[in-house]
């Protein structure tokens, strides 16, 4: 048998984790090794004891890791172990990191200056404008944006970099082979060919609840911060951001309205101690000291805006504005407000949300 066959059979044996796992590589120098080791010998590794050590000796499981890799080489899915080279630094820092990675596209060594975007599934306008708009300027910088691929916030994110020529990394809570939601079956194909999509999970593996808060660890761990946009205070997001402080990873925030519940984690956050983000620079300020020159300088080049359009964008914010306010505000004619509005979101200036609402990008 492979090495790798070894590893994936170590990574699917029942209460042996990842932190295990590594005592008992670093006791019997091998997956391998450890397989033909005998129970009396791995019950001697700190934490293993006999039982664990008889689930070892007694892995039946052999079937499963072939079918594991077959499926991955079917679906062009990546199977890597953490010894590899190529593993991602980031994660080799985090004690509880998976030992084995399925991975879809390509990670790359500048993905290792990534920002983690998550928040709320059922966001509010400003919680999309805001996304839209910490998601493209990281992204124009150079940061690889990181998020869950879940409903909301994370799609927003994982859309806006790569409309914004960026790249981004999926972390999924199920097998890599899986579309979930299922809406998001284009996306995690758009998303392999410019980033890519990692799960701990074998091909297969349901989205059971209890894989998500093992994803957002993984979240957390492959970036340098977590901004965290909308969450209200019983949000999974919150799980993320506690883990990236276990991580010793940064934490941001995005302020809200106080009187919204969607923003009722975050700020709890900020209060915590999180470092409040009312602009993209102030993740790069707090980052500065790990980021060395990294950052790249050709952002978007200011669109070209005829008078009129200039006219119009005096008139909006970054909060969307329902189109009858800003009819009566500019007092523009309907038809070429019209075209000024489809004009301006065509240079990419603004955005259009729910409702006929518009709001600058």
């Amino acid at each position: 048998m492979s090495e790798l066959r070894y590893w994936v059979g170590l990574s699917l044996v029942p209460e042996i984790g990842p932190i295990l796992s590594r005592r008992l590589i670093a006791a019997c120098g091998s997956p391998s090794a450890i397989f033909r080791a005998d129970r009396h010998e791995l019950s001697r590794v700190a934490g293993l004891g006999q039982g664990k050590a008889a689930q070892i000796t007694g892995f039946q499981g052999w079937d499963m890791v072939d079918r594991i890799l077959t499926e991955s080489d079917r679906n062009k899915i990546r199977v890597l172990p953490c010894d590899d080279p190529s593993f991602p630094p980031m994660l080799g820092e985090v004690d509880s990191a998976p030992i084995v990675l399925y991975i879809k596209g390509e990670y790359r060594s500048d993905d290792r200056y990534s920002i983690g975007i998550v928040g709320s599934r059922k966001h509010t306008d400003y919680g999309e404008a805001v996304t839209r708009k910490f998601s493209c300027e990281l992204a124009a910088a150079g940061f690889t944006i990181v998020s869950g691929m879940a409903r909301g916030i994370d799609t927003l994110a994982h859309k806006t970099a790569l409309s914004s020529g960026g790249r981004t990394i999926a972390v999924l809570g199920c097998g890599p082979d899986m579309h979930y939601p299922p809406e998001n079956g284009k996306l995690m194909d758009a998303i392999t060919g410019s980033g890519a999509v990692f799960s701990e999970f074998p091909p297969g593996t349901m989205p059971l609840r209890e894989n998500f808060p093992r994803r957002n660890r993984l979240i957390s761990a492959l970036s340098l911060g977590v901004l965290v946009v909308e969450a209200t205070v019983s949000s999974g997001s919150l799980i993320t951001a506690n883990y990236a402080l276990e991580q010793n990873r940064e934490v941001f925030a995005v302020p809200g309205n106080i009187t919204s519940e969607n923003s009722g984690g975050t700020n709890r956050l900020i209060r915590q101690g999180a470092k409040a983000v009312l602009a993209t620079n102030d993740i790069i300020e707090e980052l500065a000291p790990q980021l060395k020159g990294f950052i790249h300088s050709g952002t978007k080049q200011a669109a070209s805006l005829s008078e009129a359009e200039s006219r119009l964008c005096r008139s909006l914010t970054h909060e969307p504005r329902h189109i009858d306010m800003i009819a009566r505000e500019t007092q523009l004619p309907v038809h070429t407000m019209l075209d000024l509005l489809l004009s301006l979101e065509l240079k990419g200036v603004i955005r259009q949300s729910g409702g006929k609402r518009f709001y600058l990008s």
